[in-house]
């Protein structure tokens, strides 16, 4: 997989921060090396800004002396279940599984309670299929084992784990 590197809207260094104000009508798209993401985050922390803003929230998050190798080190790290990681998911801006809430909670508990303005859920449930997290996280668990046998071209295992997709799947 390519990673195309965007630079800085300011200087011609690599954007390591990609920020998007959702303030107006329509949303603008930063794109920051350390160096200005700093100074636009201190902008965004001064207390006379009466409405919290992302780049507030990720200003307290970061809390600014968090250095561009901790980011790296952070984008690295991959939840064991689904393989997703903290770059794709602050990139694509979905999680991959359930298990990503426990395995970046740290991460991404500041986040949630920025956008939702709590932790815990109010509102409607769904009446069926919120039971049977379990037996999605196998499935998708069992999913990435296949694609991983396919791709070292271990067809005995894909096929297992193909028949035990179907086996849940049925029941």
């Amino acid at each position: 997989m390519q990673v195309n590197t965007m630079k800085c809207q300011h200087c011609e260094k690599p954007a390591t921060f990609h920020i998007t104000e959702l303030t107006g009508n329509t949303p603008e798209e930063l794109h920051l090396c350390e160096e200005h993401a700093r100074m636009y985050l201190m902008q965004a922390d001064q207390p006379e800004e009466p409405v919290p803003t992302i780049a507030g929230a990720l200003a307290q998050h970061l809390k600014i002396s968090q250095t561009a190798e901790e980011l790296s080190s952070l984008d690295q790290e991959s939840c064991p279940v689904c393989g997703i990681t903290f770059y794709e998911f602050r990139h694509v801006g979905r999680l991959g599984c359930p298990h990503d809430y426990v395995h970046f909670e740290q991460e991404l508990e500041p986040l949630i309670v920025n956008v939702h303005g709590s932790t815990a859920h109010v509102g409607k449930k769904p009446e069926q299929g919120s039971t049977d997290t379990d037996a999605r996280t196998e499935l998708i668990q069992l999913r990435k084992q296949m694609q991983d046998a396919i791709a070292k071209e271990d067809y005995e295992k894909a096929s297992e784990m193909r028949d035990r997709i179907n086996k849940i799947n049925n029941e």
